[in-house]
């Protein structure tokens, strides 16, 4: 596809529907580049079937208590709230069916993703029930409530705001992903999540190339929807039964948190792409990349600050001699 020059694409009066139409060649291409590189796998290859028995209920089996998880505390709440977090994918699905459309590359795209994020939430929940990591009918409640709750996105009815989203979102999934996997203290879970955070990778891969293309097609428009969506960025967990609590705790866990946040996420797809760098935007779009520049300038500060109470935490814990 041949992409028009940055001066013609500002004068032009982009909207979602011009766009969308416009990056139909560019999804096909990273479609056809996704189905080539992504490797087929199974999910019941990754869950140890042989540590499973019977739970109490109608099969009369042993009930579930703490000391039969091998998994560590942090790993416990990450790996809750990150199954639940795929388990709301019925919601994630309306919501980019209705924005990308279900026909032609983008639909293809939307059901490719859709059937791959739905292994992960089979095998996660199949590793926990199996390895009864974590309690079951809590588990099951969560479910409920937090599916109960559907999801909408925060950016409103907008698909460069959602491709923009996305481009970080399946990232921090990544991440999230293998340190809880690292933080586990299970080789089986830490397999499983490696796993996992592969699909997600070549997911952000897709939409960040997306990205790319409407920067070169509409940068002005594009630099506002990456401000929003950087500045006010929540994880799509966030509706979940106890989530700032379980965030908090993750946070403390090194499994997600400000710094994480800014080195691994955000600053990694704003320097692939050049973000700060973006030449020839008008009155808006410089206005959207001097406010991201000072945005992001204030959140190392804030990871900063963080650092500096968590090292201060871990020390004092380590003077009263926990770990």
């Amino acid at each position: 596809m041949t992409l028009p020059a940055p001066h013609l694409a500002q004068s032009a009066e982009w909207t979602d529907a011009r766009l969308l139409h416009a990056l139909e060649e560019v999804v096909e291409k990273e479609l056809n580049r996704h189905l080539h590189v992504a490797k087929e796998w199974m999910p019941h290859e990754y869950v140890p079937w042989s540590d499973g028995r019977n739970f109490d209920g109608p099969l009369g089996g042993e009930p579930w208590s703490p000391d039969q998880s091998k998994v560590t505390d942090i790993g416990k709440i990450a790996l809750v709230v990150n199954l639940l977090t795929e388990d709301n994918l019925p919601s994630y699905h309306h919501e980019i069916a209705s924005l990308f459309g279900r026909d032609g590359a983008w639909g293809t795209w939307v059901h490719r993703w859709t059937a791959e994020e739905g292994r992960h939430g089979i095998v996660m929940r199949d590793y926990l029930l199996t390895s009864r990591a974590v309690d079951p009918v809590e588990l099951e409640r969560f479910r409920m409530v937090h599916m109960s709750e559907g999801f909408e996105a925060d950016y409103g009815y907008s698909m460069l705001h959602s491709v923009a989203y996305v481009a970080f979102q399946e990232l921090a999934t990544r991440i999230s992903h293998r340190n809880t996997g690292h933080q586990s203290g299970d080789p089986v879970c830490d397999r499983m999540l490696a796993r996992i955070a592969t699909d997600e990778n070549l997911h952000m891969i897709f939409y960040r190339n997306l990205l790319r293309a409407s920067f070169e097609l509409a940068p002005d428009l594009t630099m506002q929807a990456v401000r929003d969506v950087v500045v006010n960025f929540r994880m799509p967990g966030h509706g979940m039964p106890g989530f700032e609590r379980a965030a908090a705790r993750m946070a403390i866990g090194q499994i997600y948190n400000l710094r994480i946040h800014h080195d691994d996420v955000i600053q990694p797809v704003l320097r692939y792409l050049k973000v700060l760098e973006v030449s020839g935007l008008g009155a808006d779009g410089l206005k959207a990349q001097e406010e991201l520049g000072a945005f992001m300038s204030g959140l190392d500060a804030e990871a900063t600050k963080f650092d500096e109470r968590l090292a201060a935490r871990q020390a004092r814990r380590a003077a009263r001699g926990l770990s």
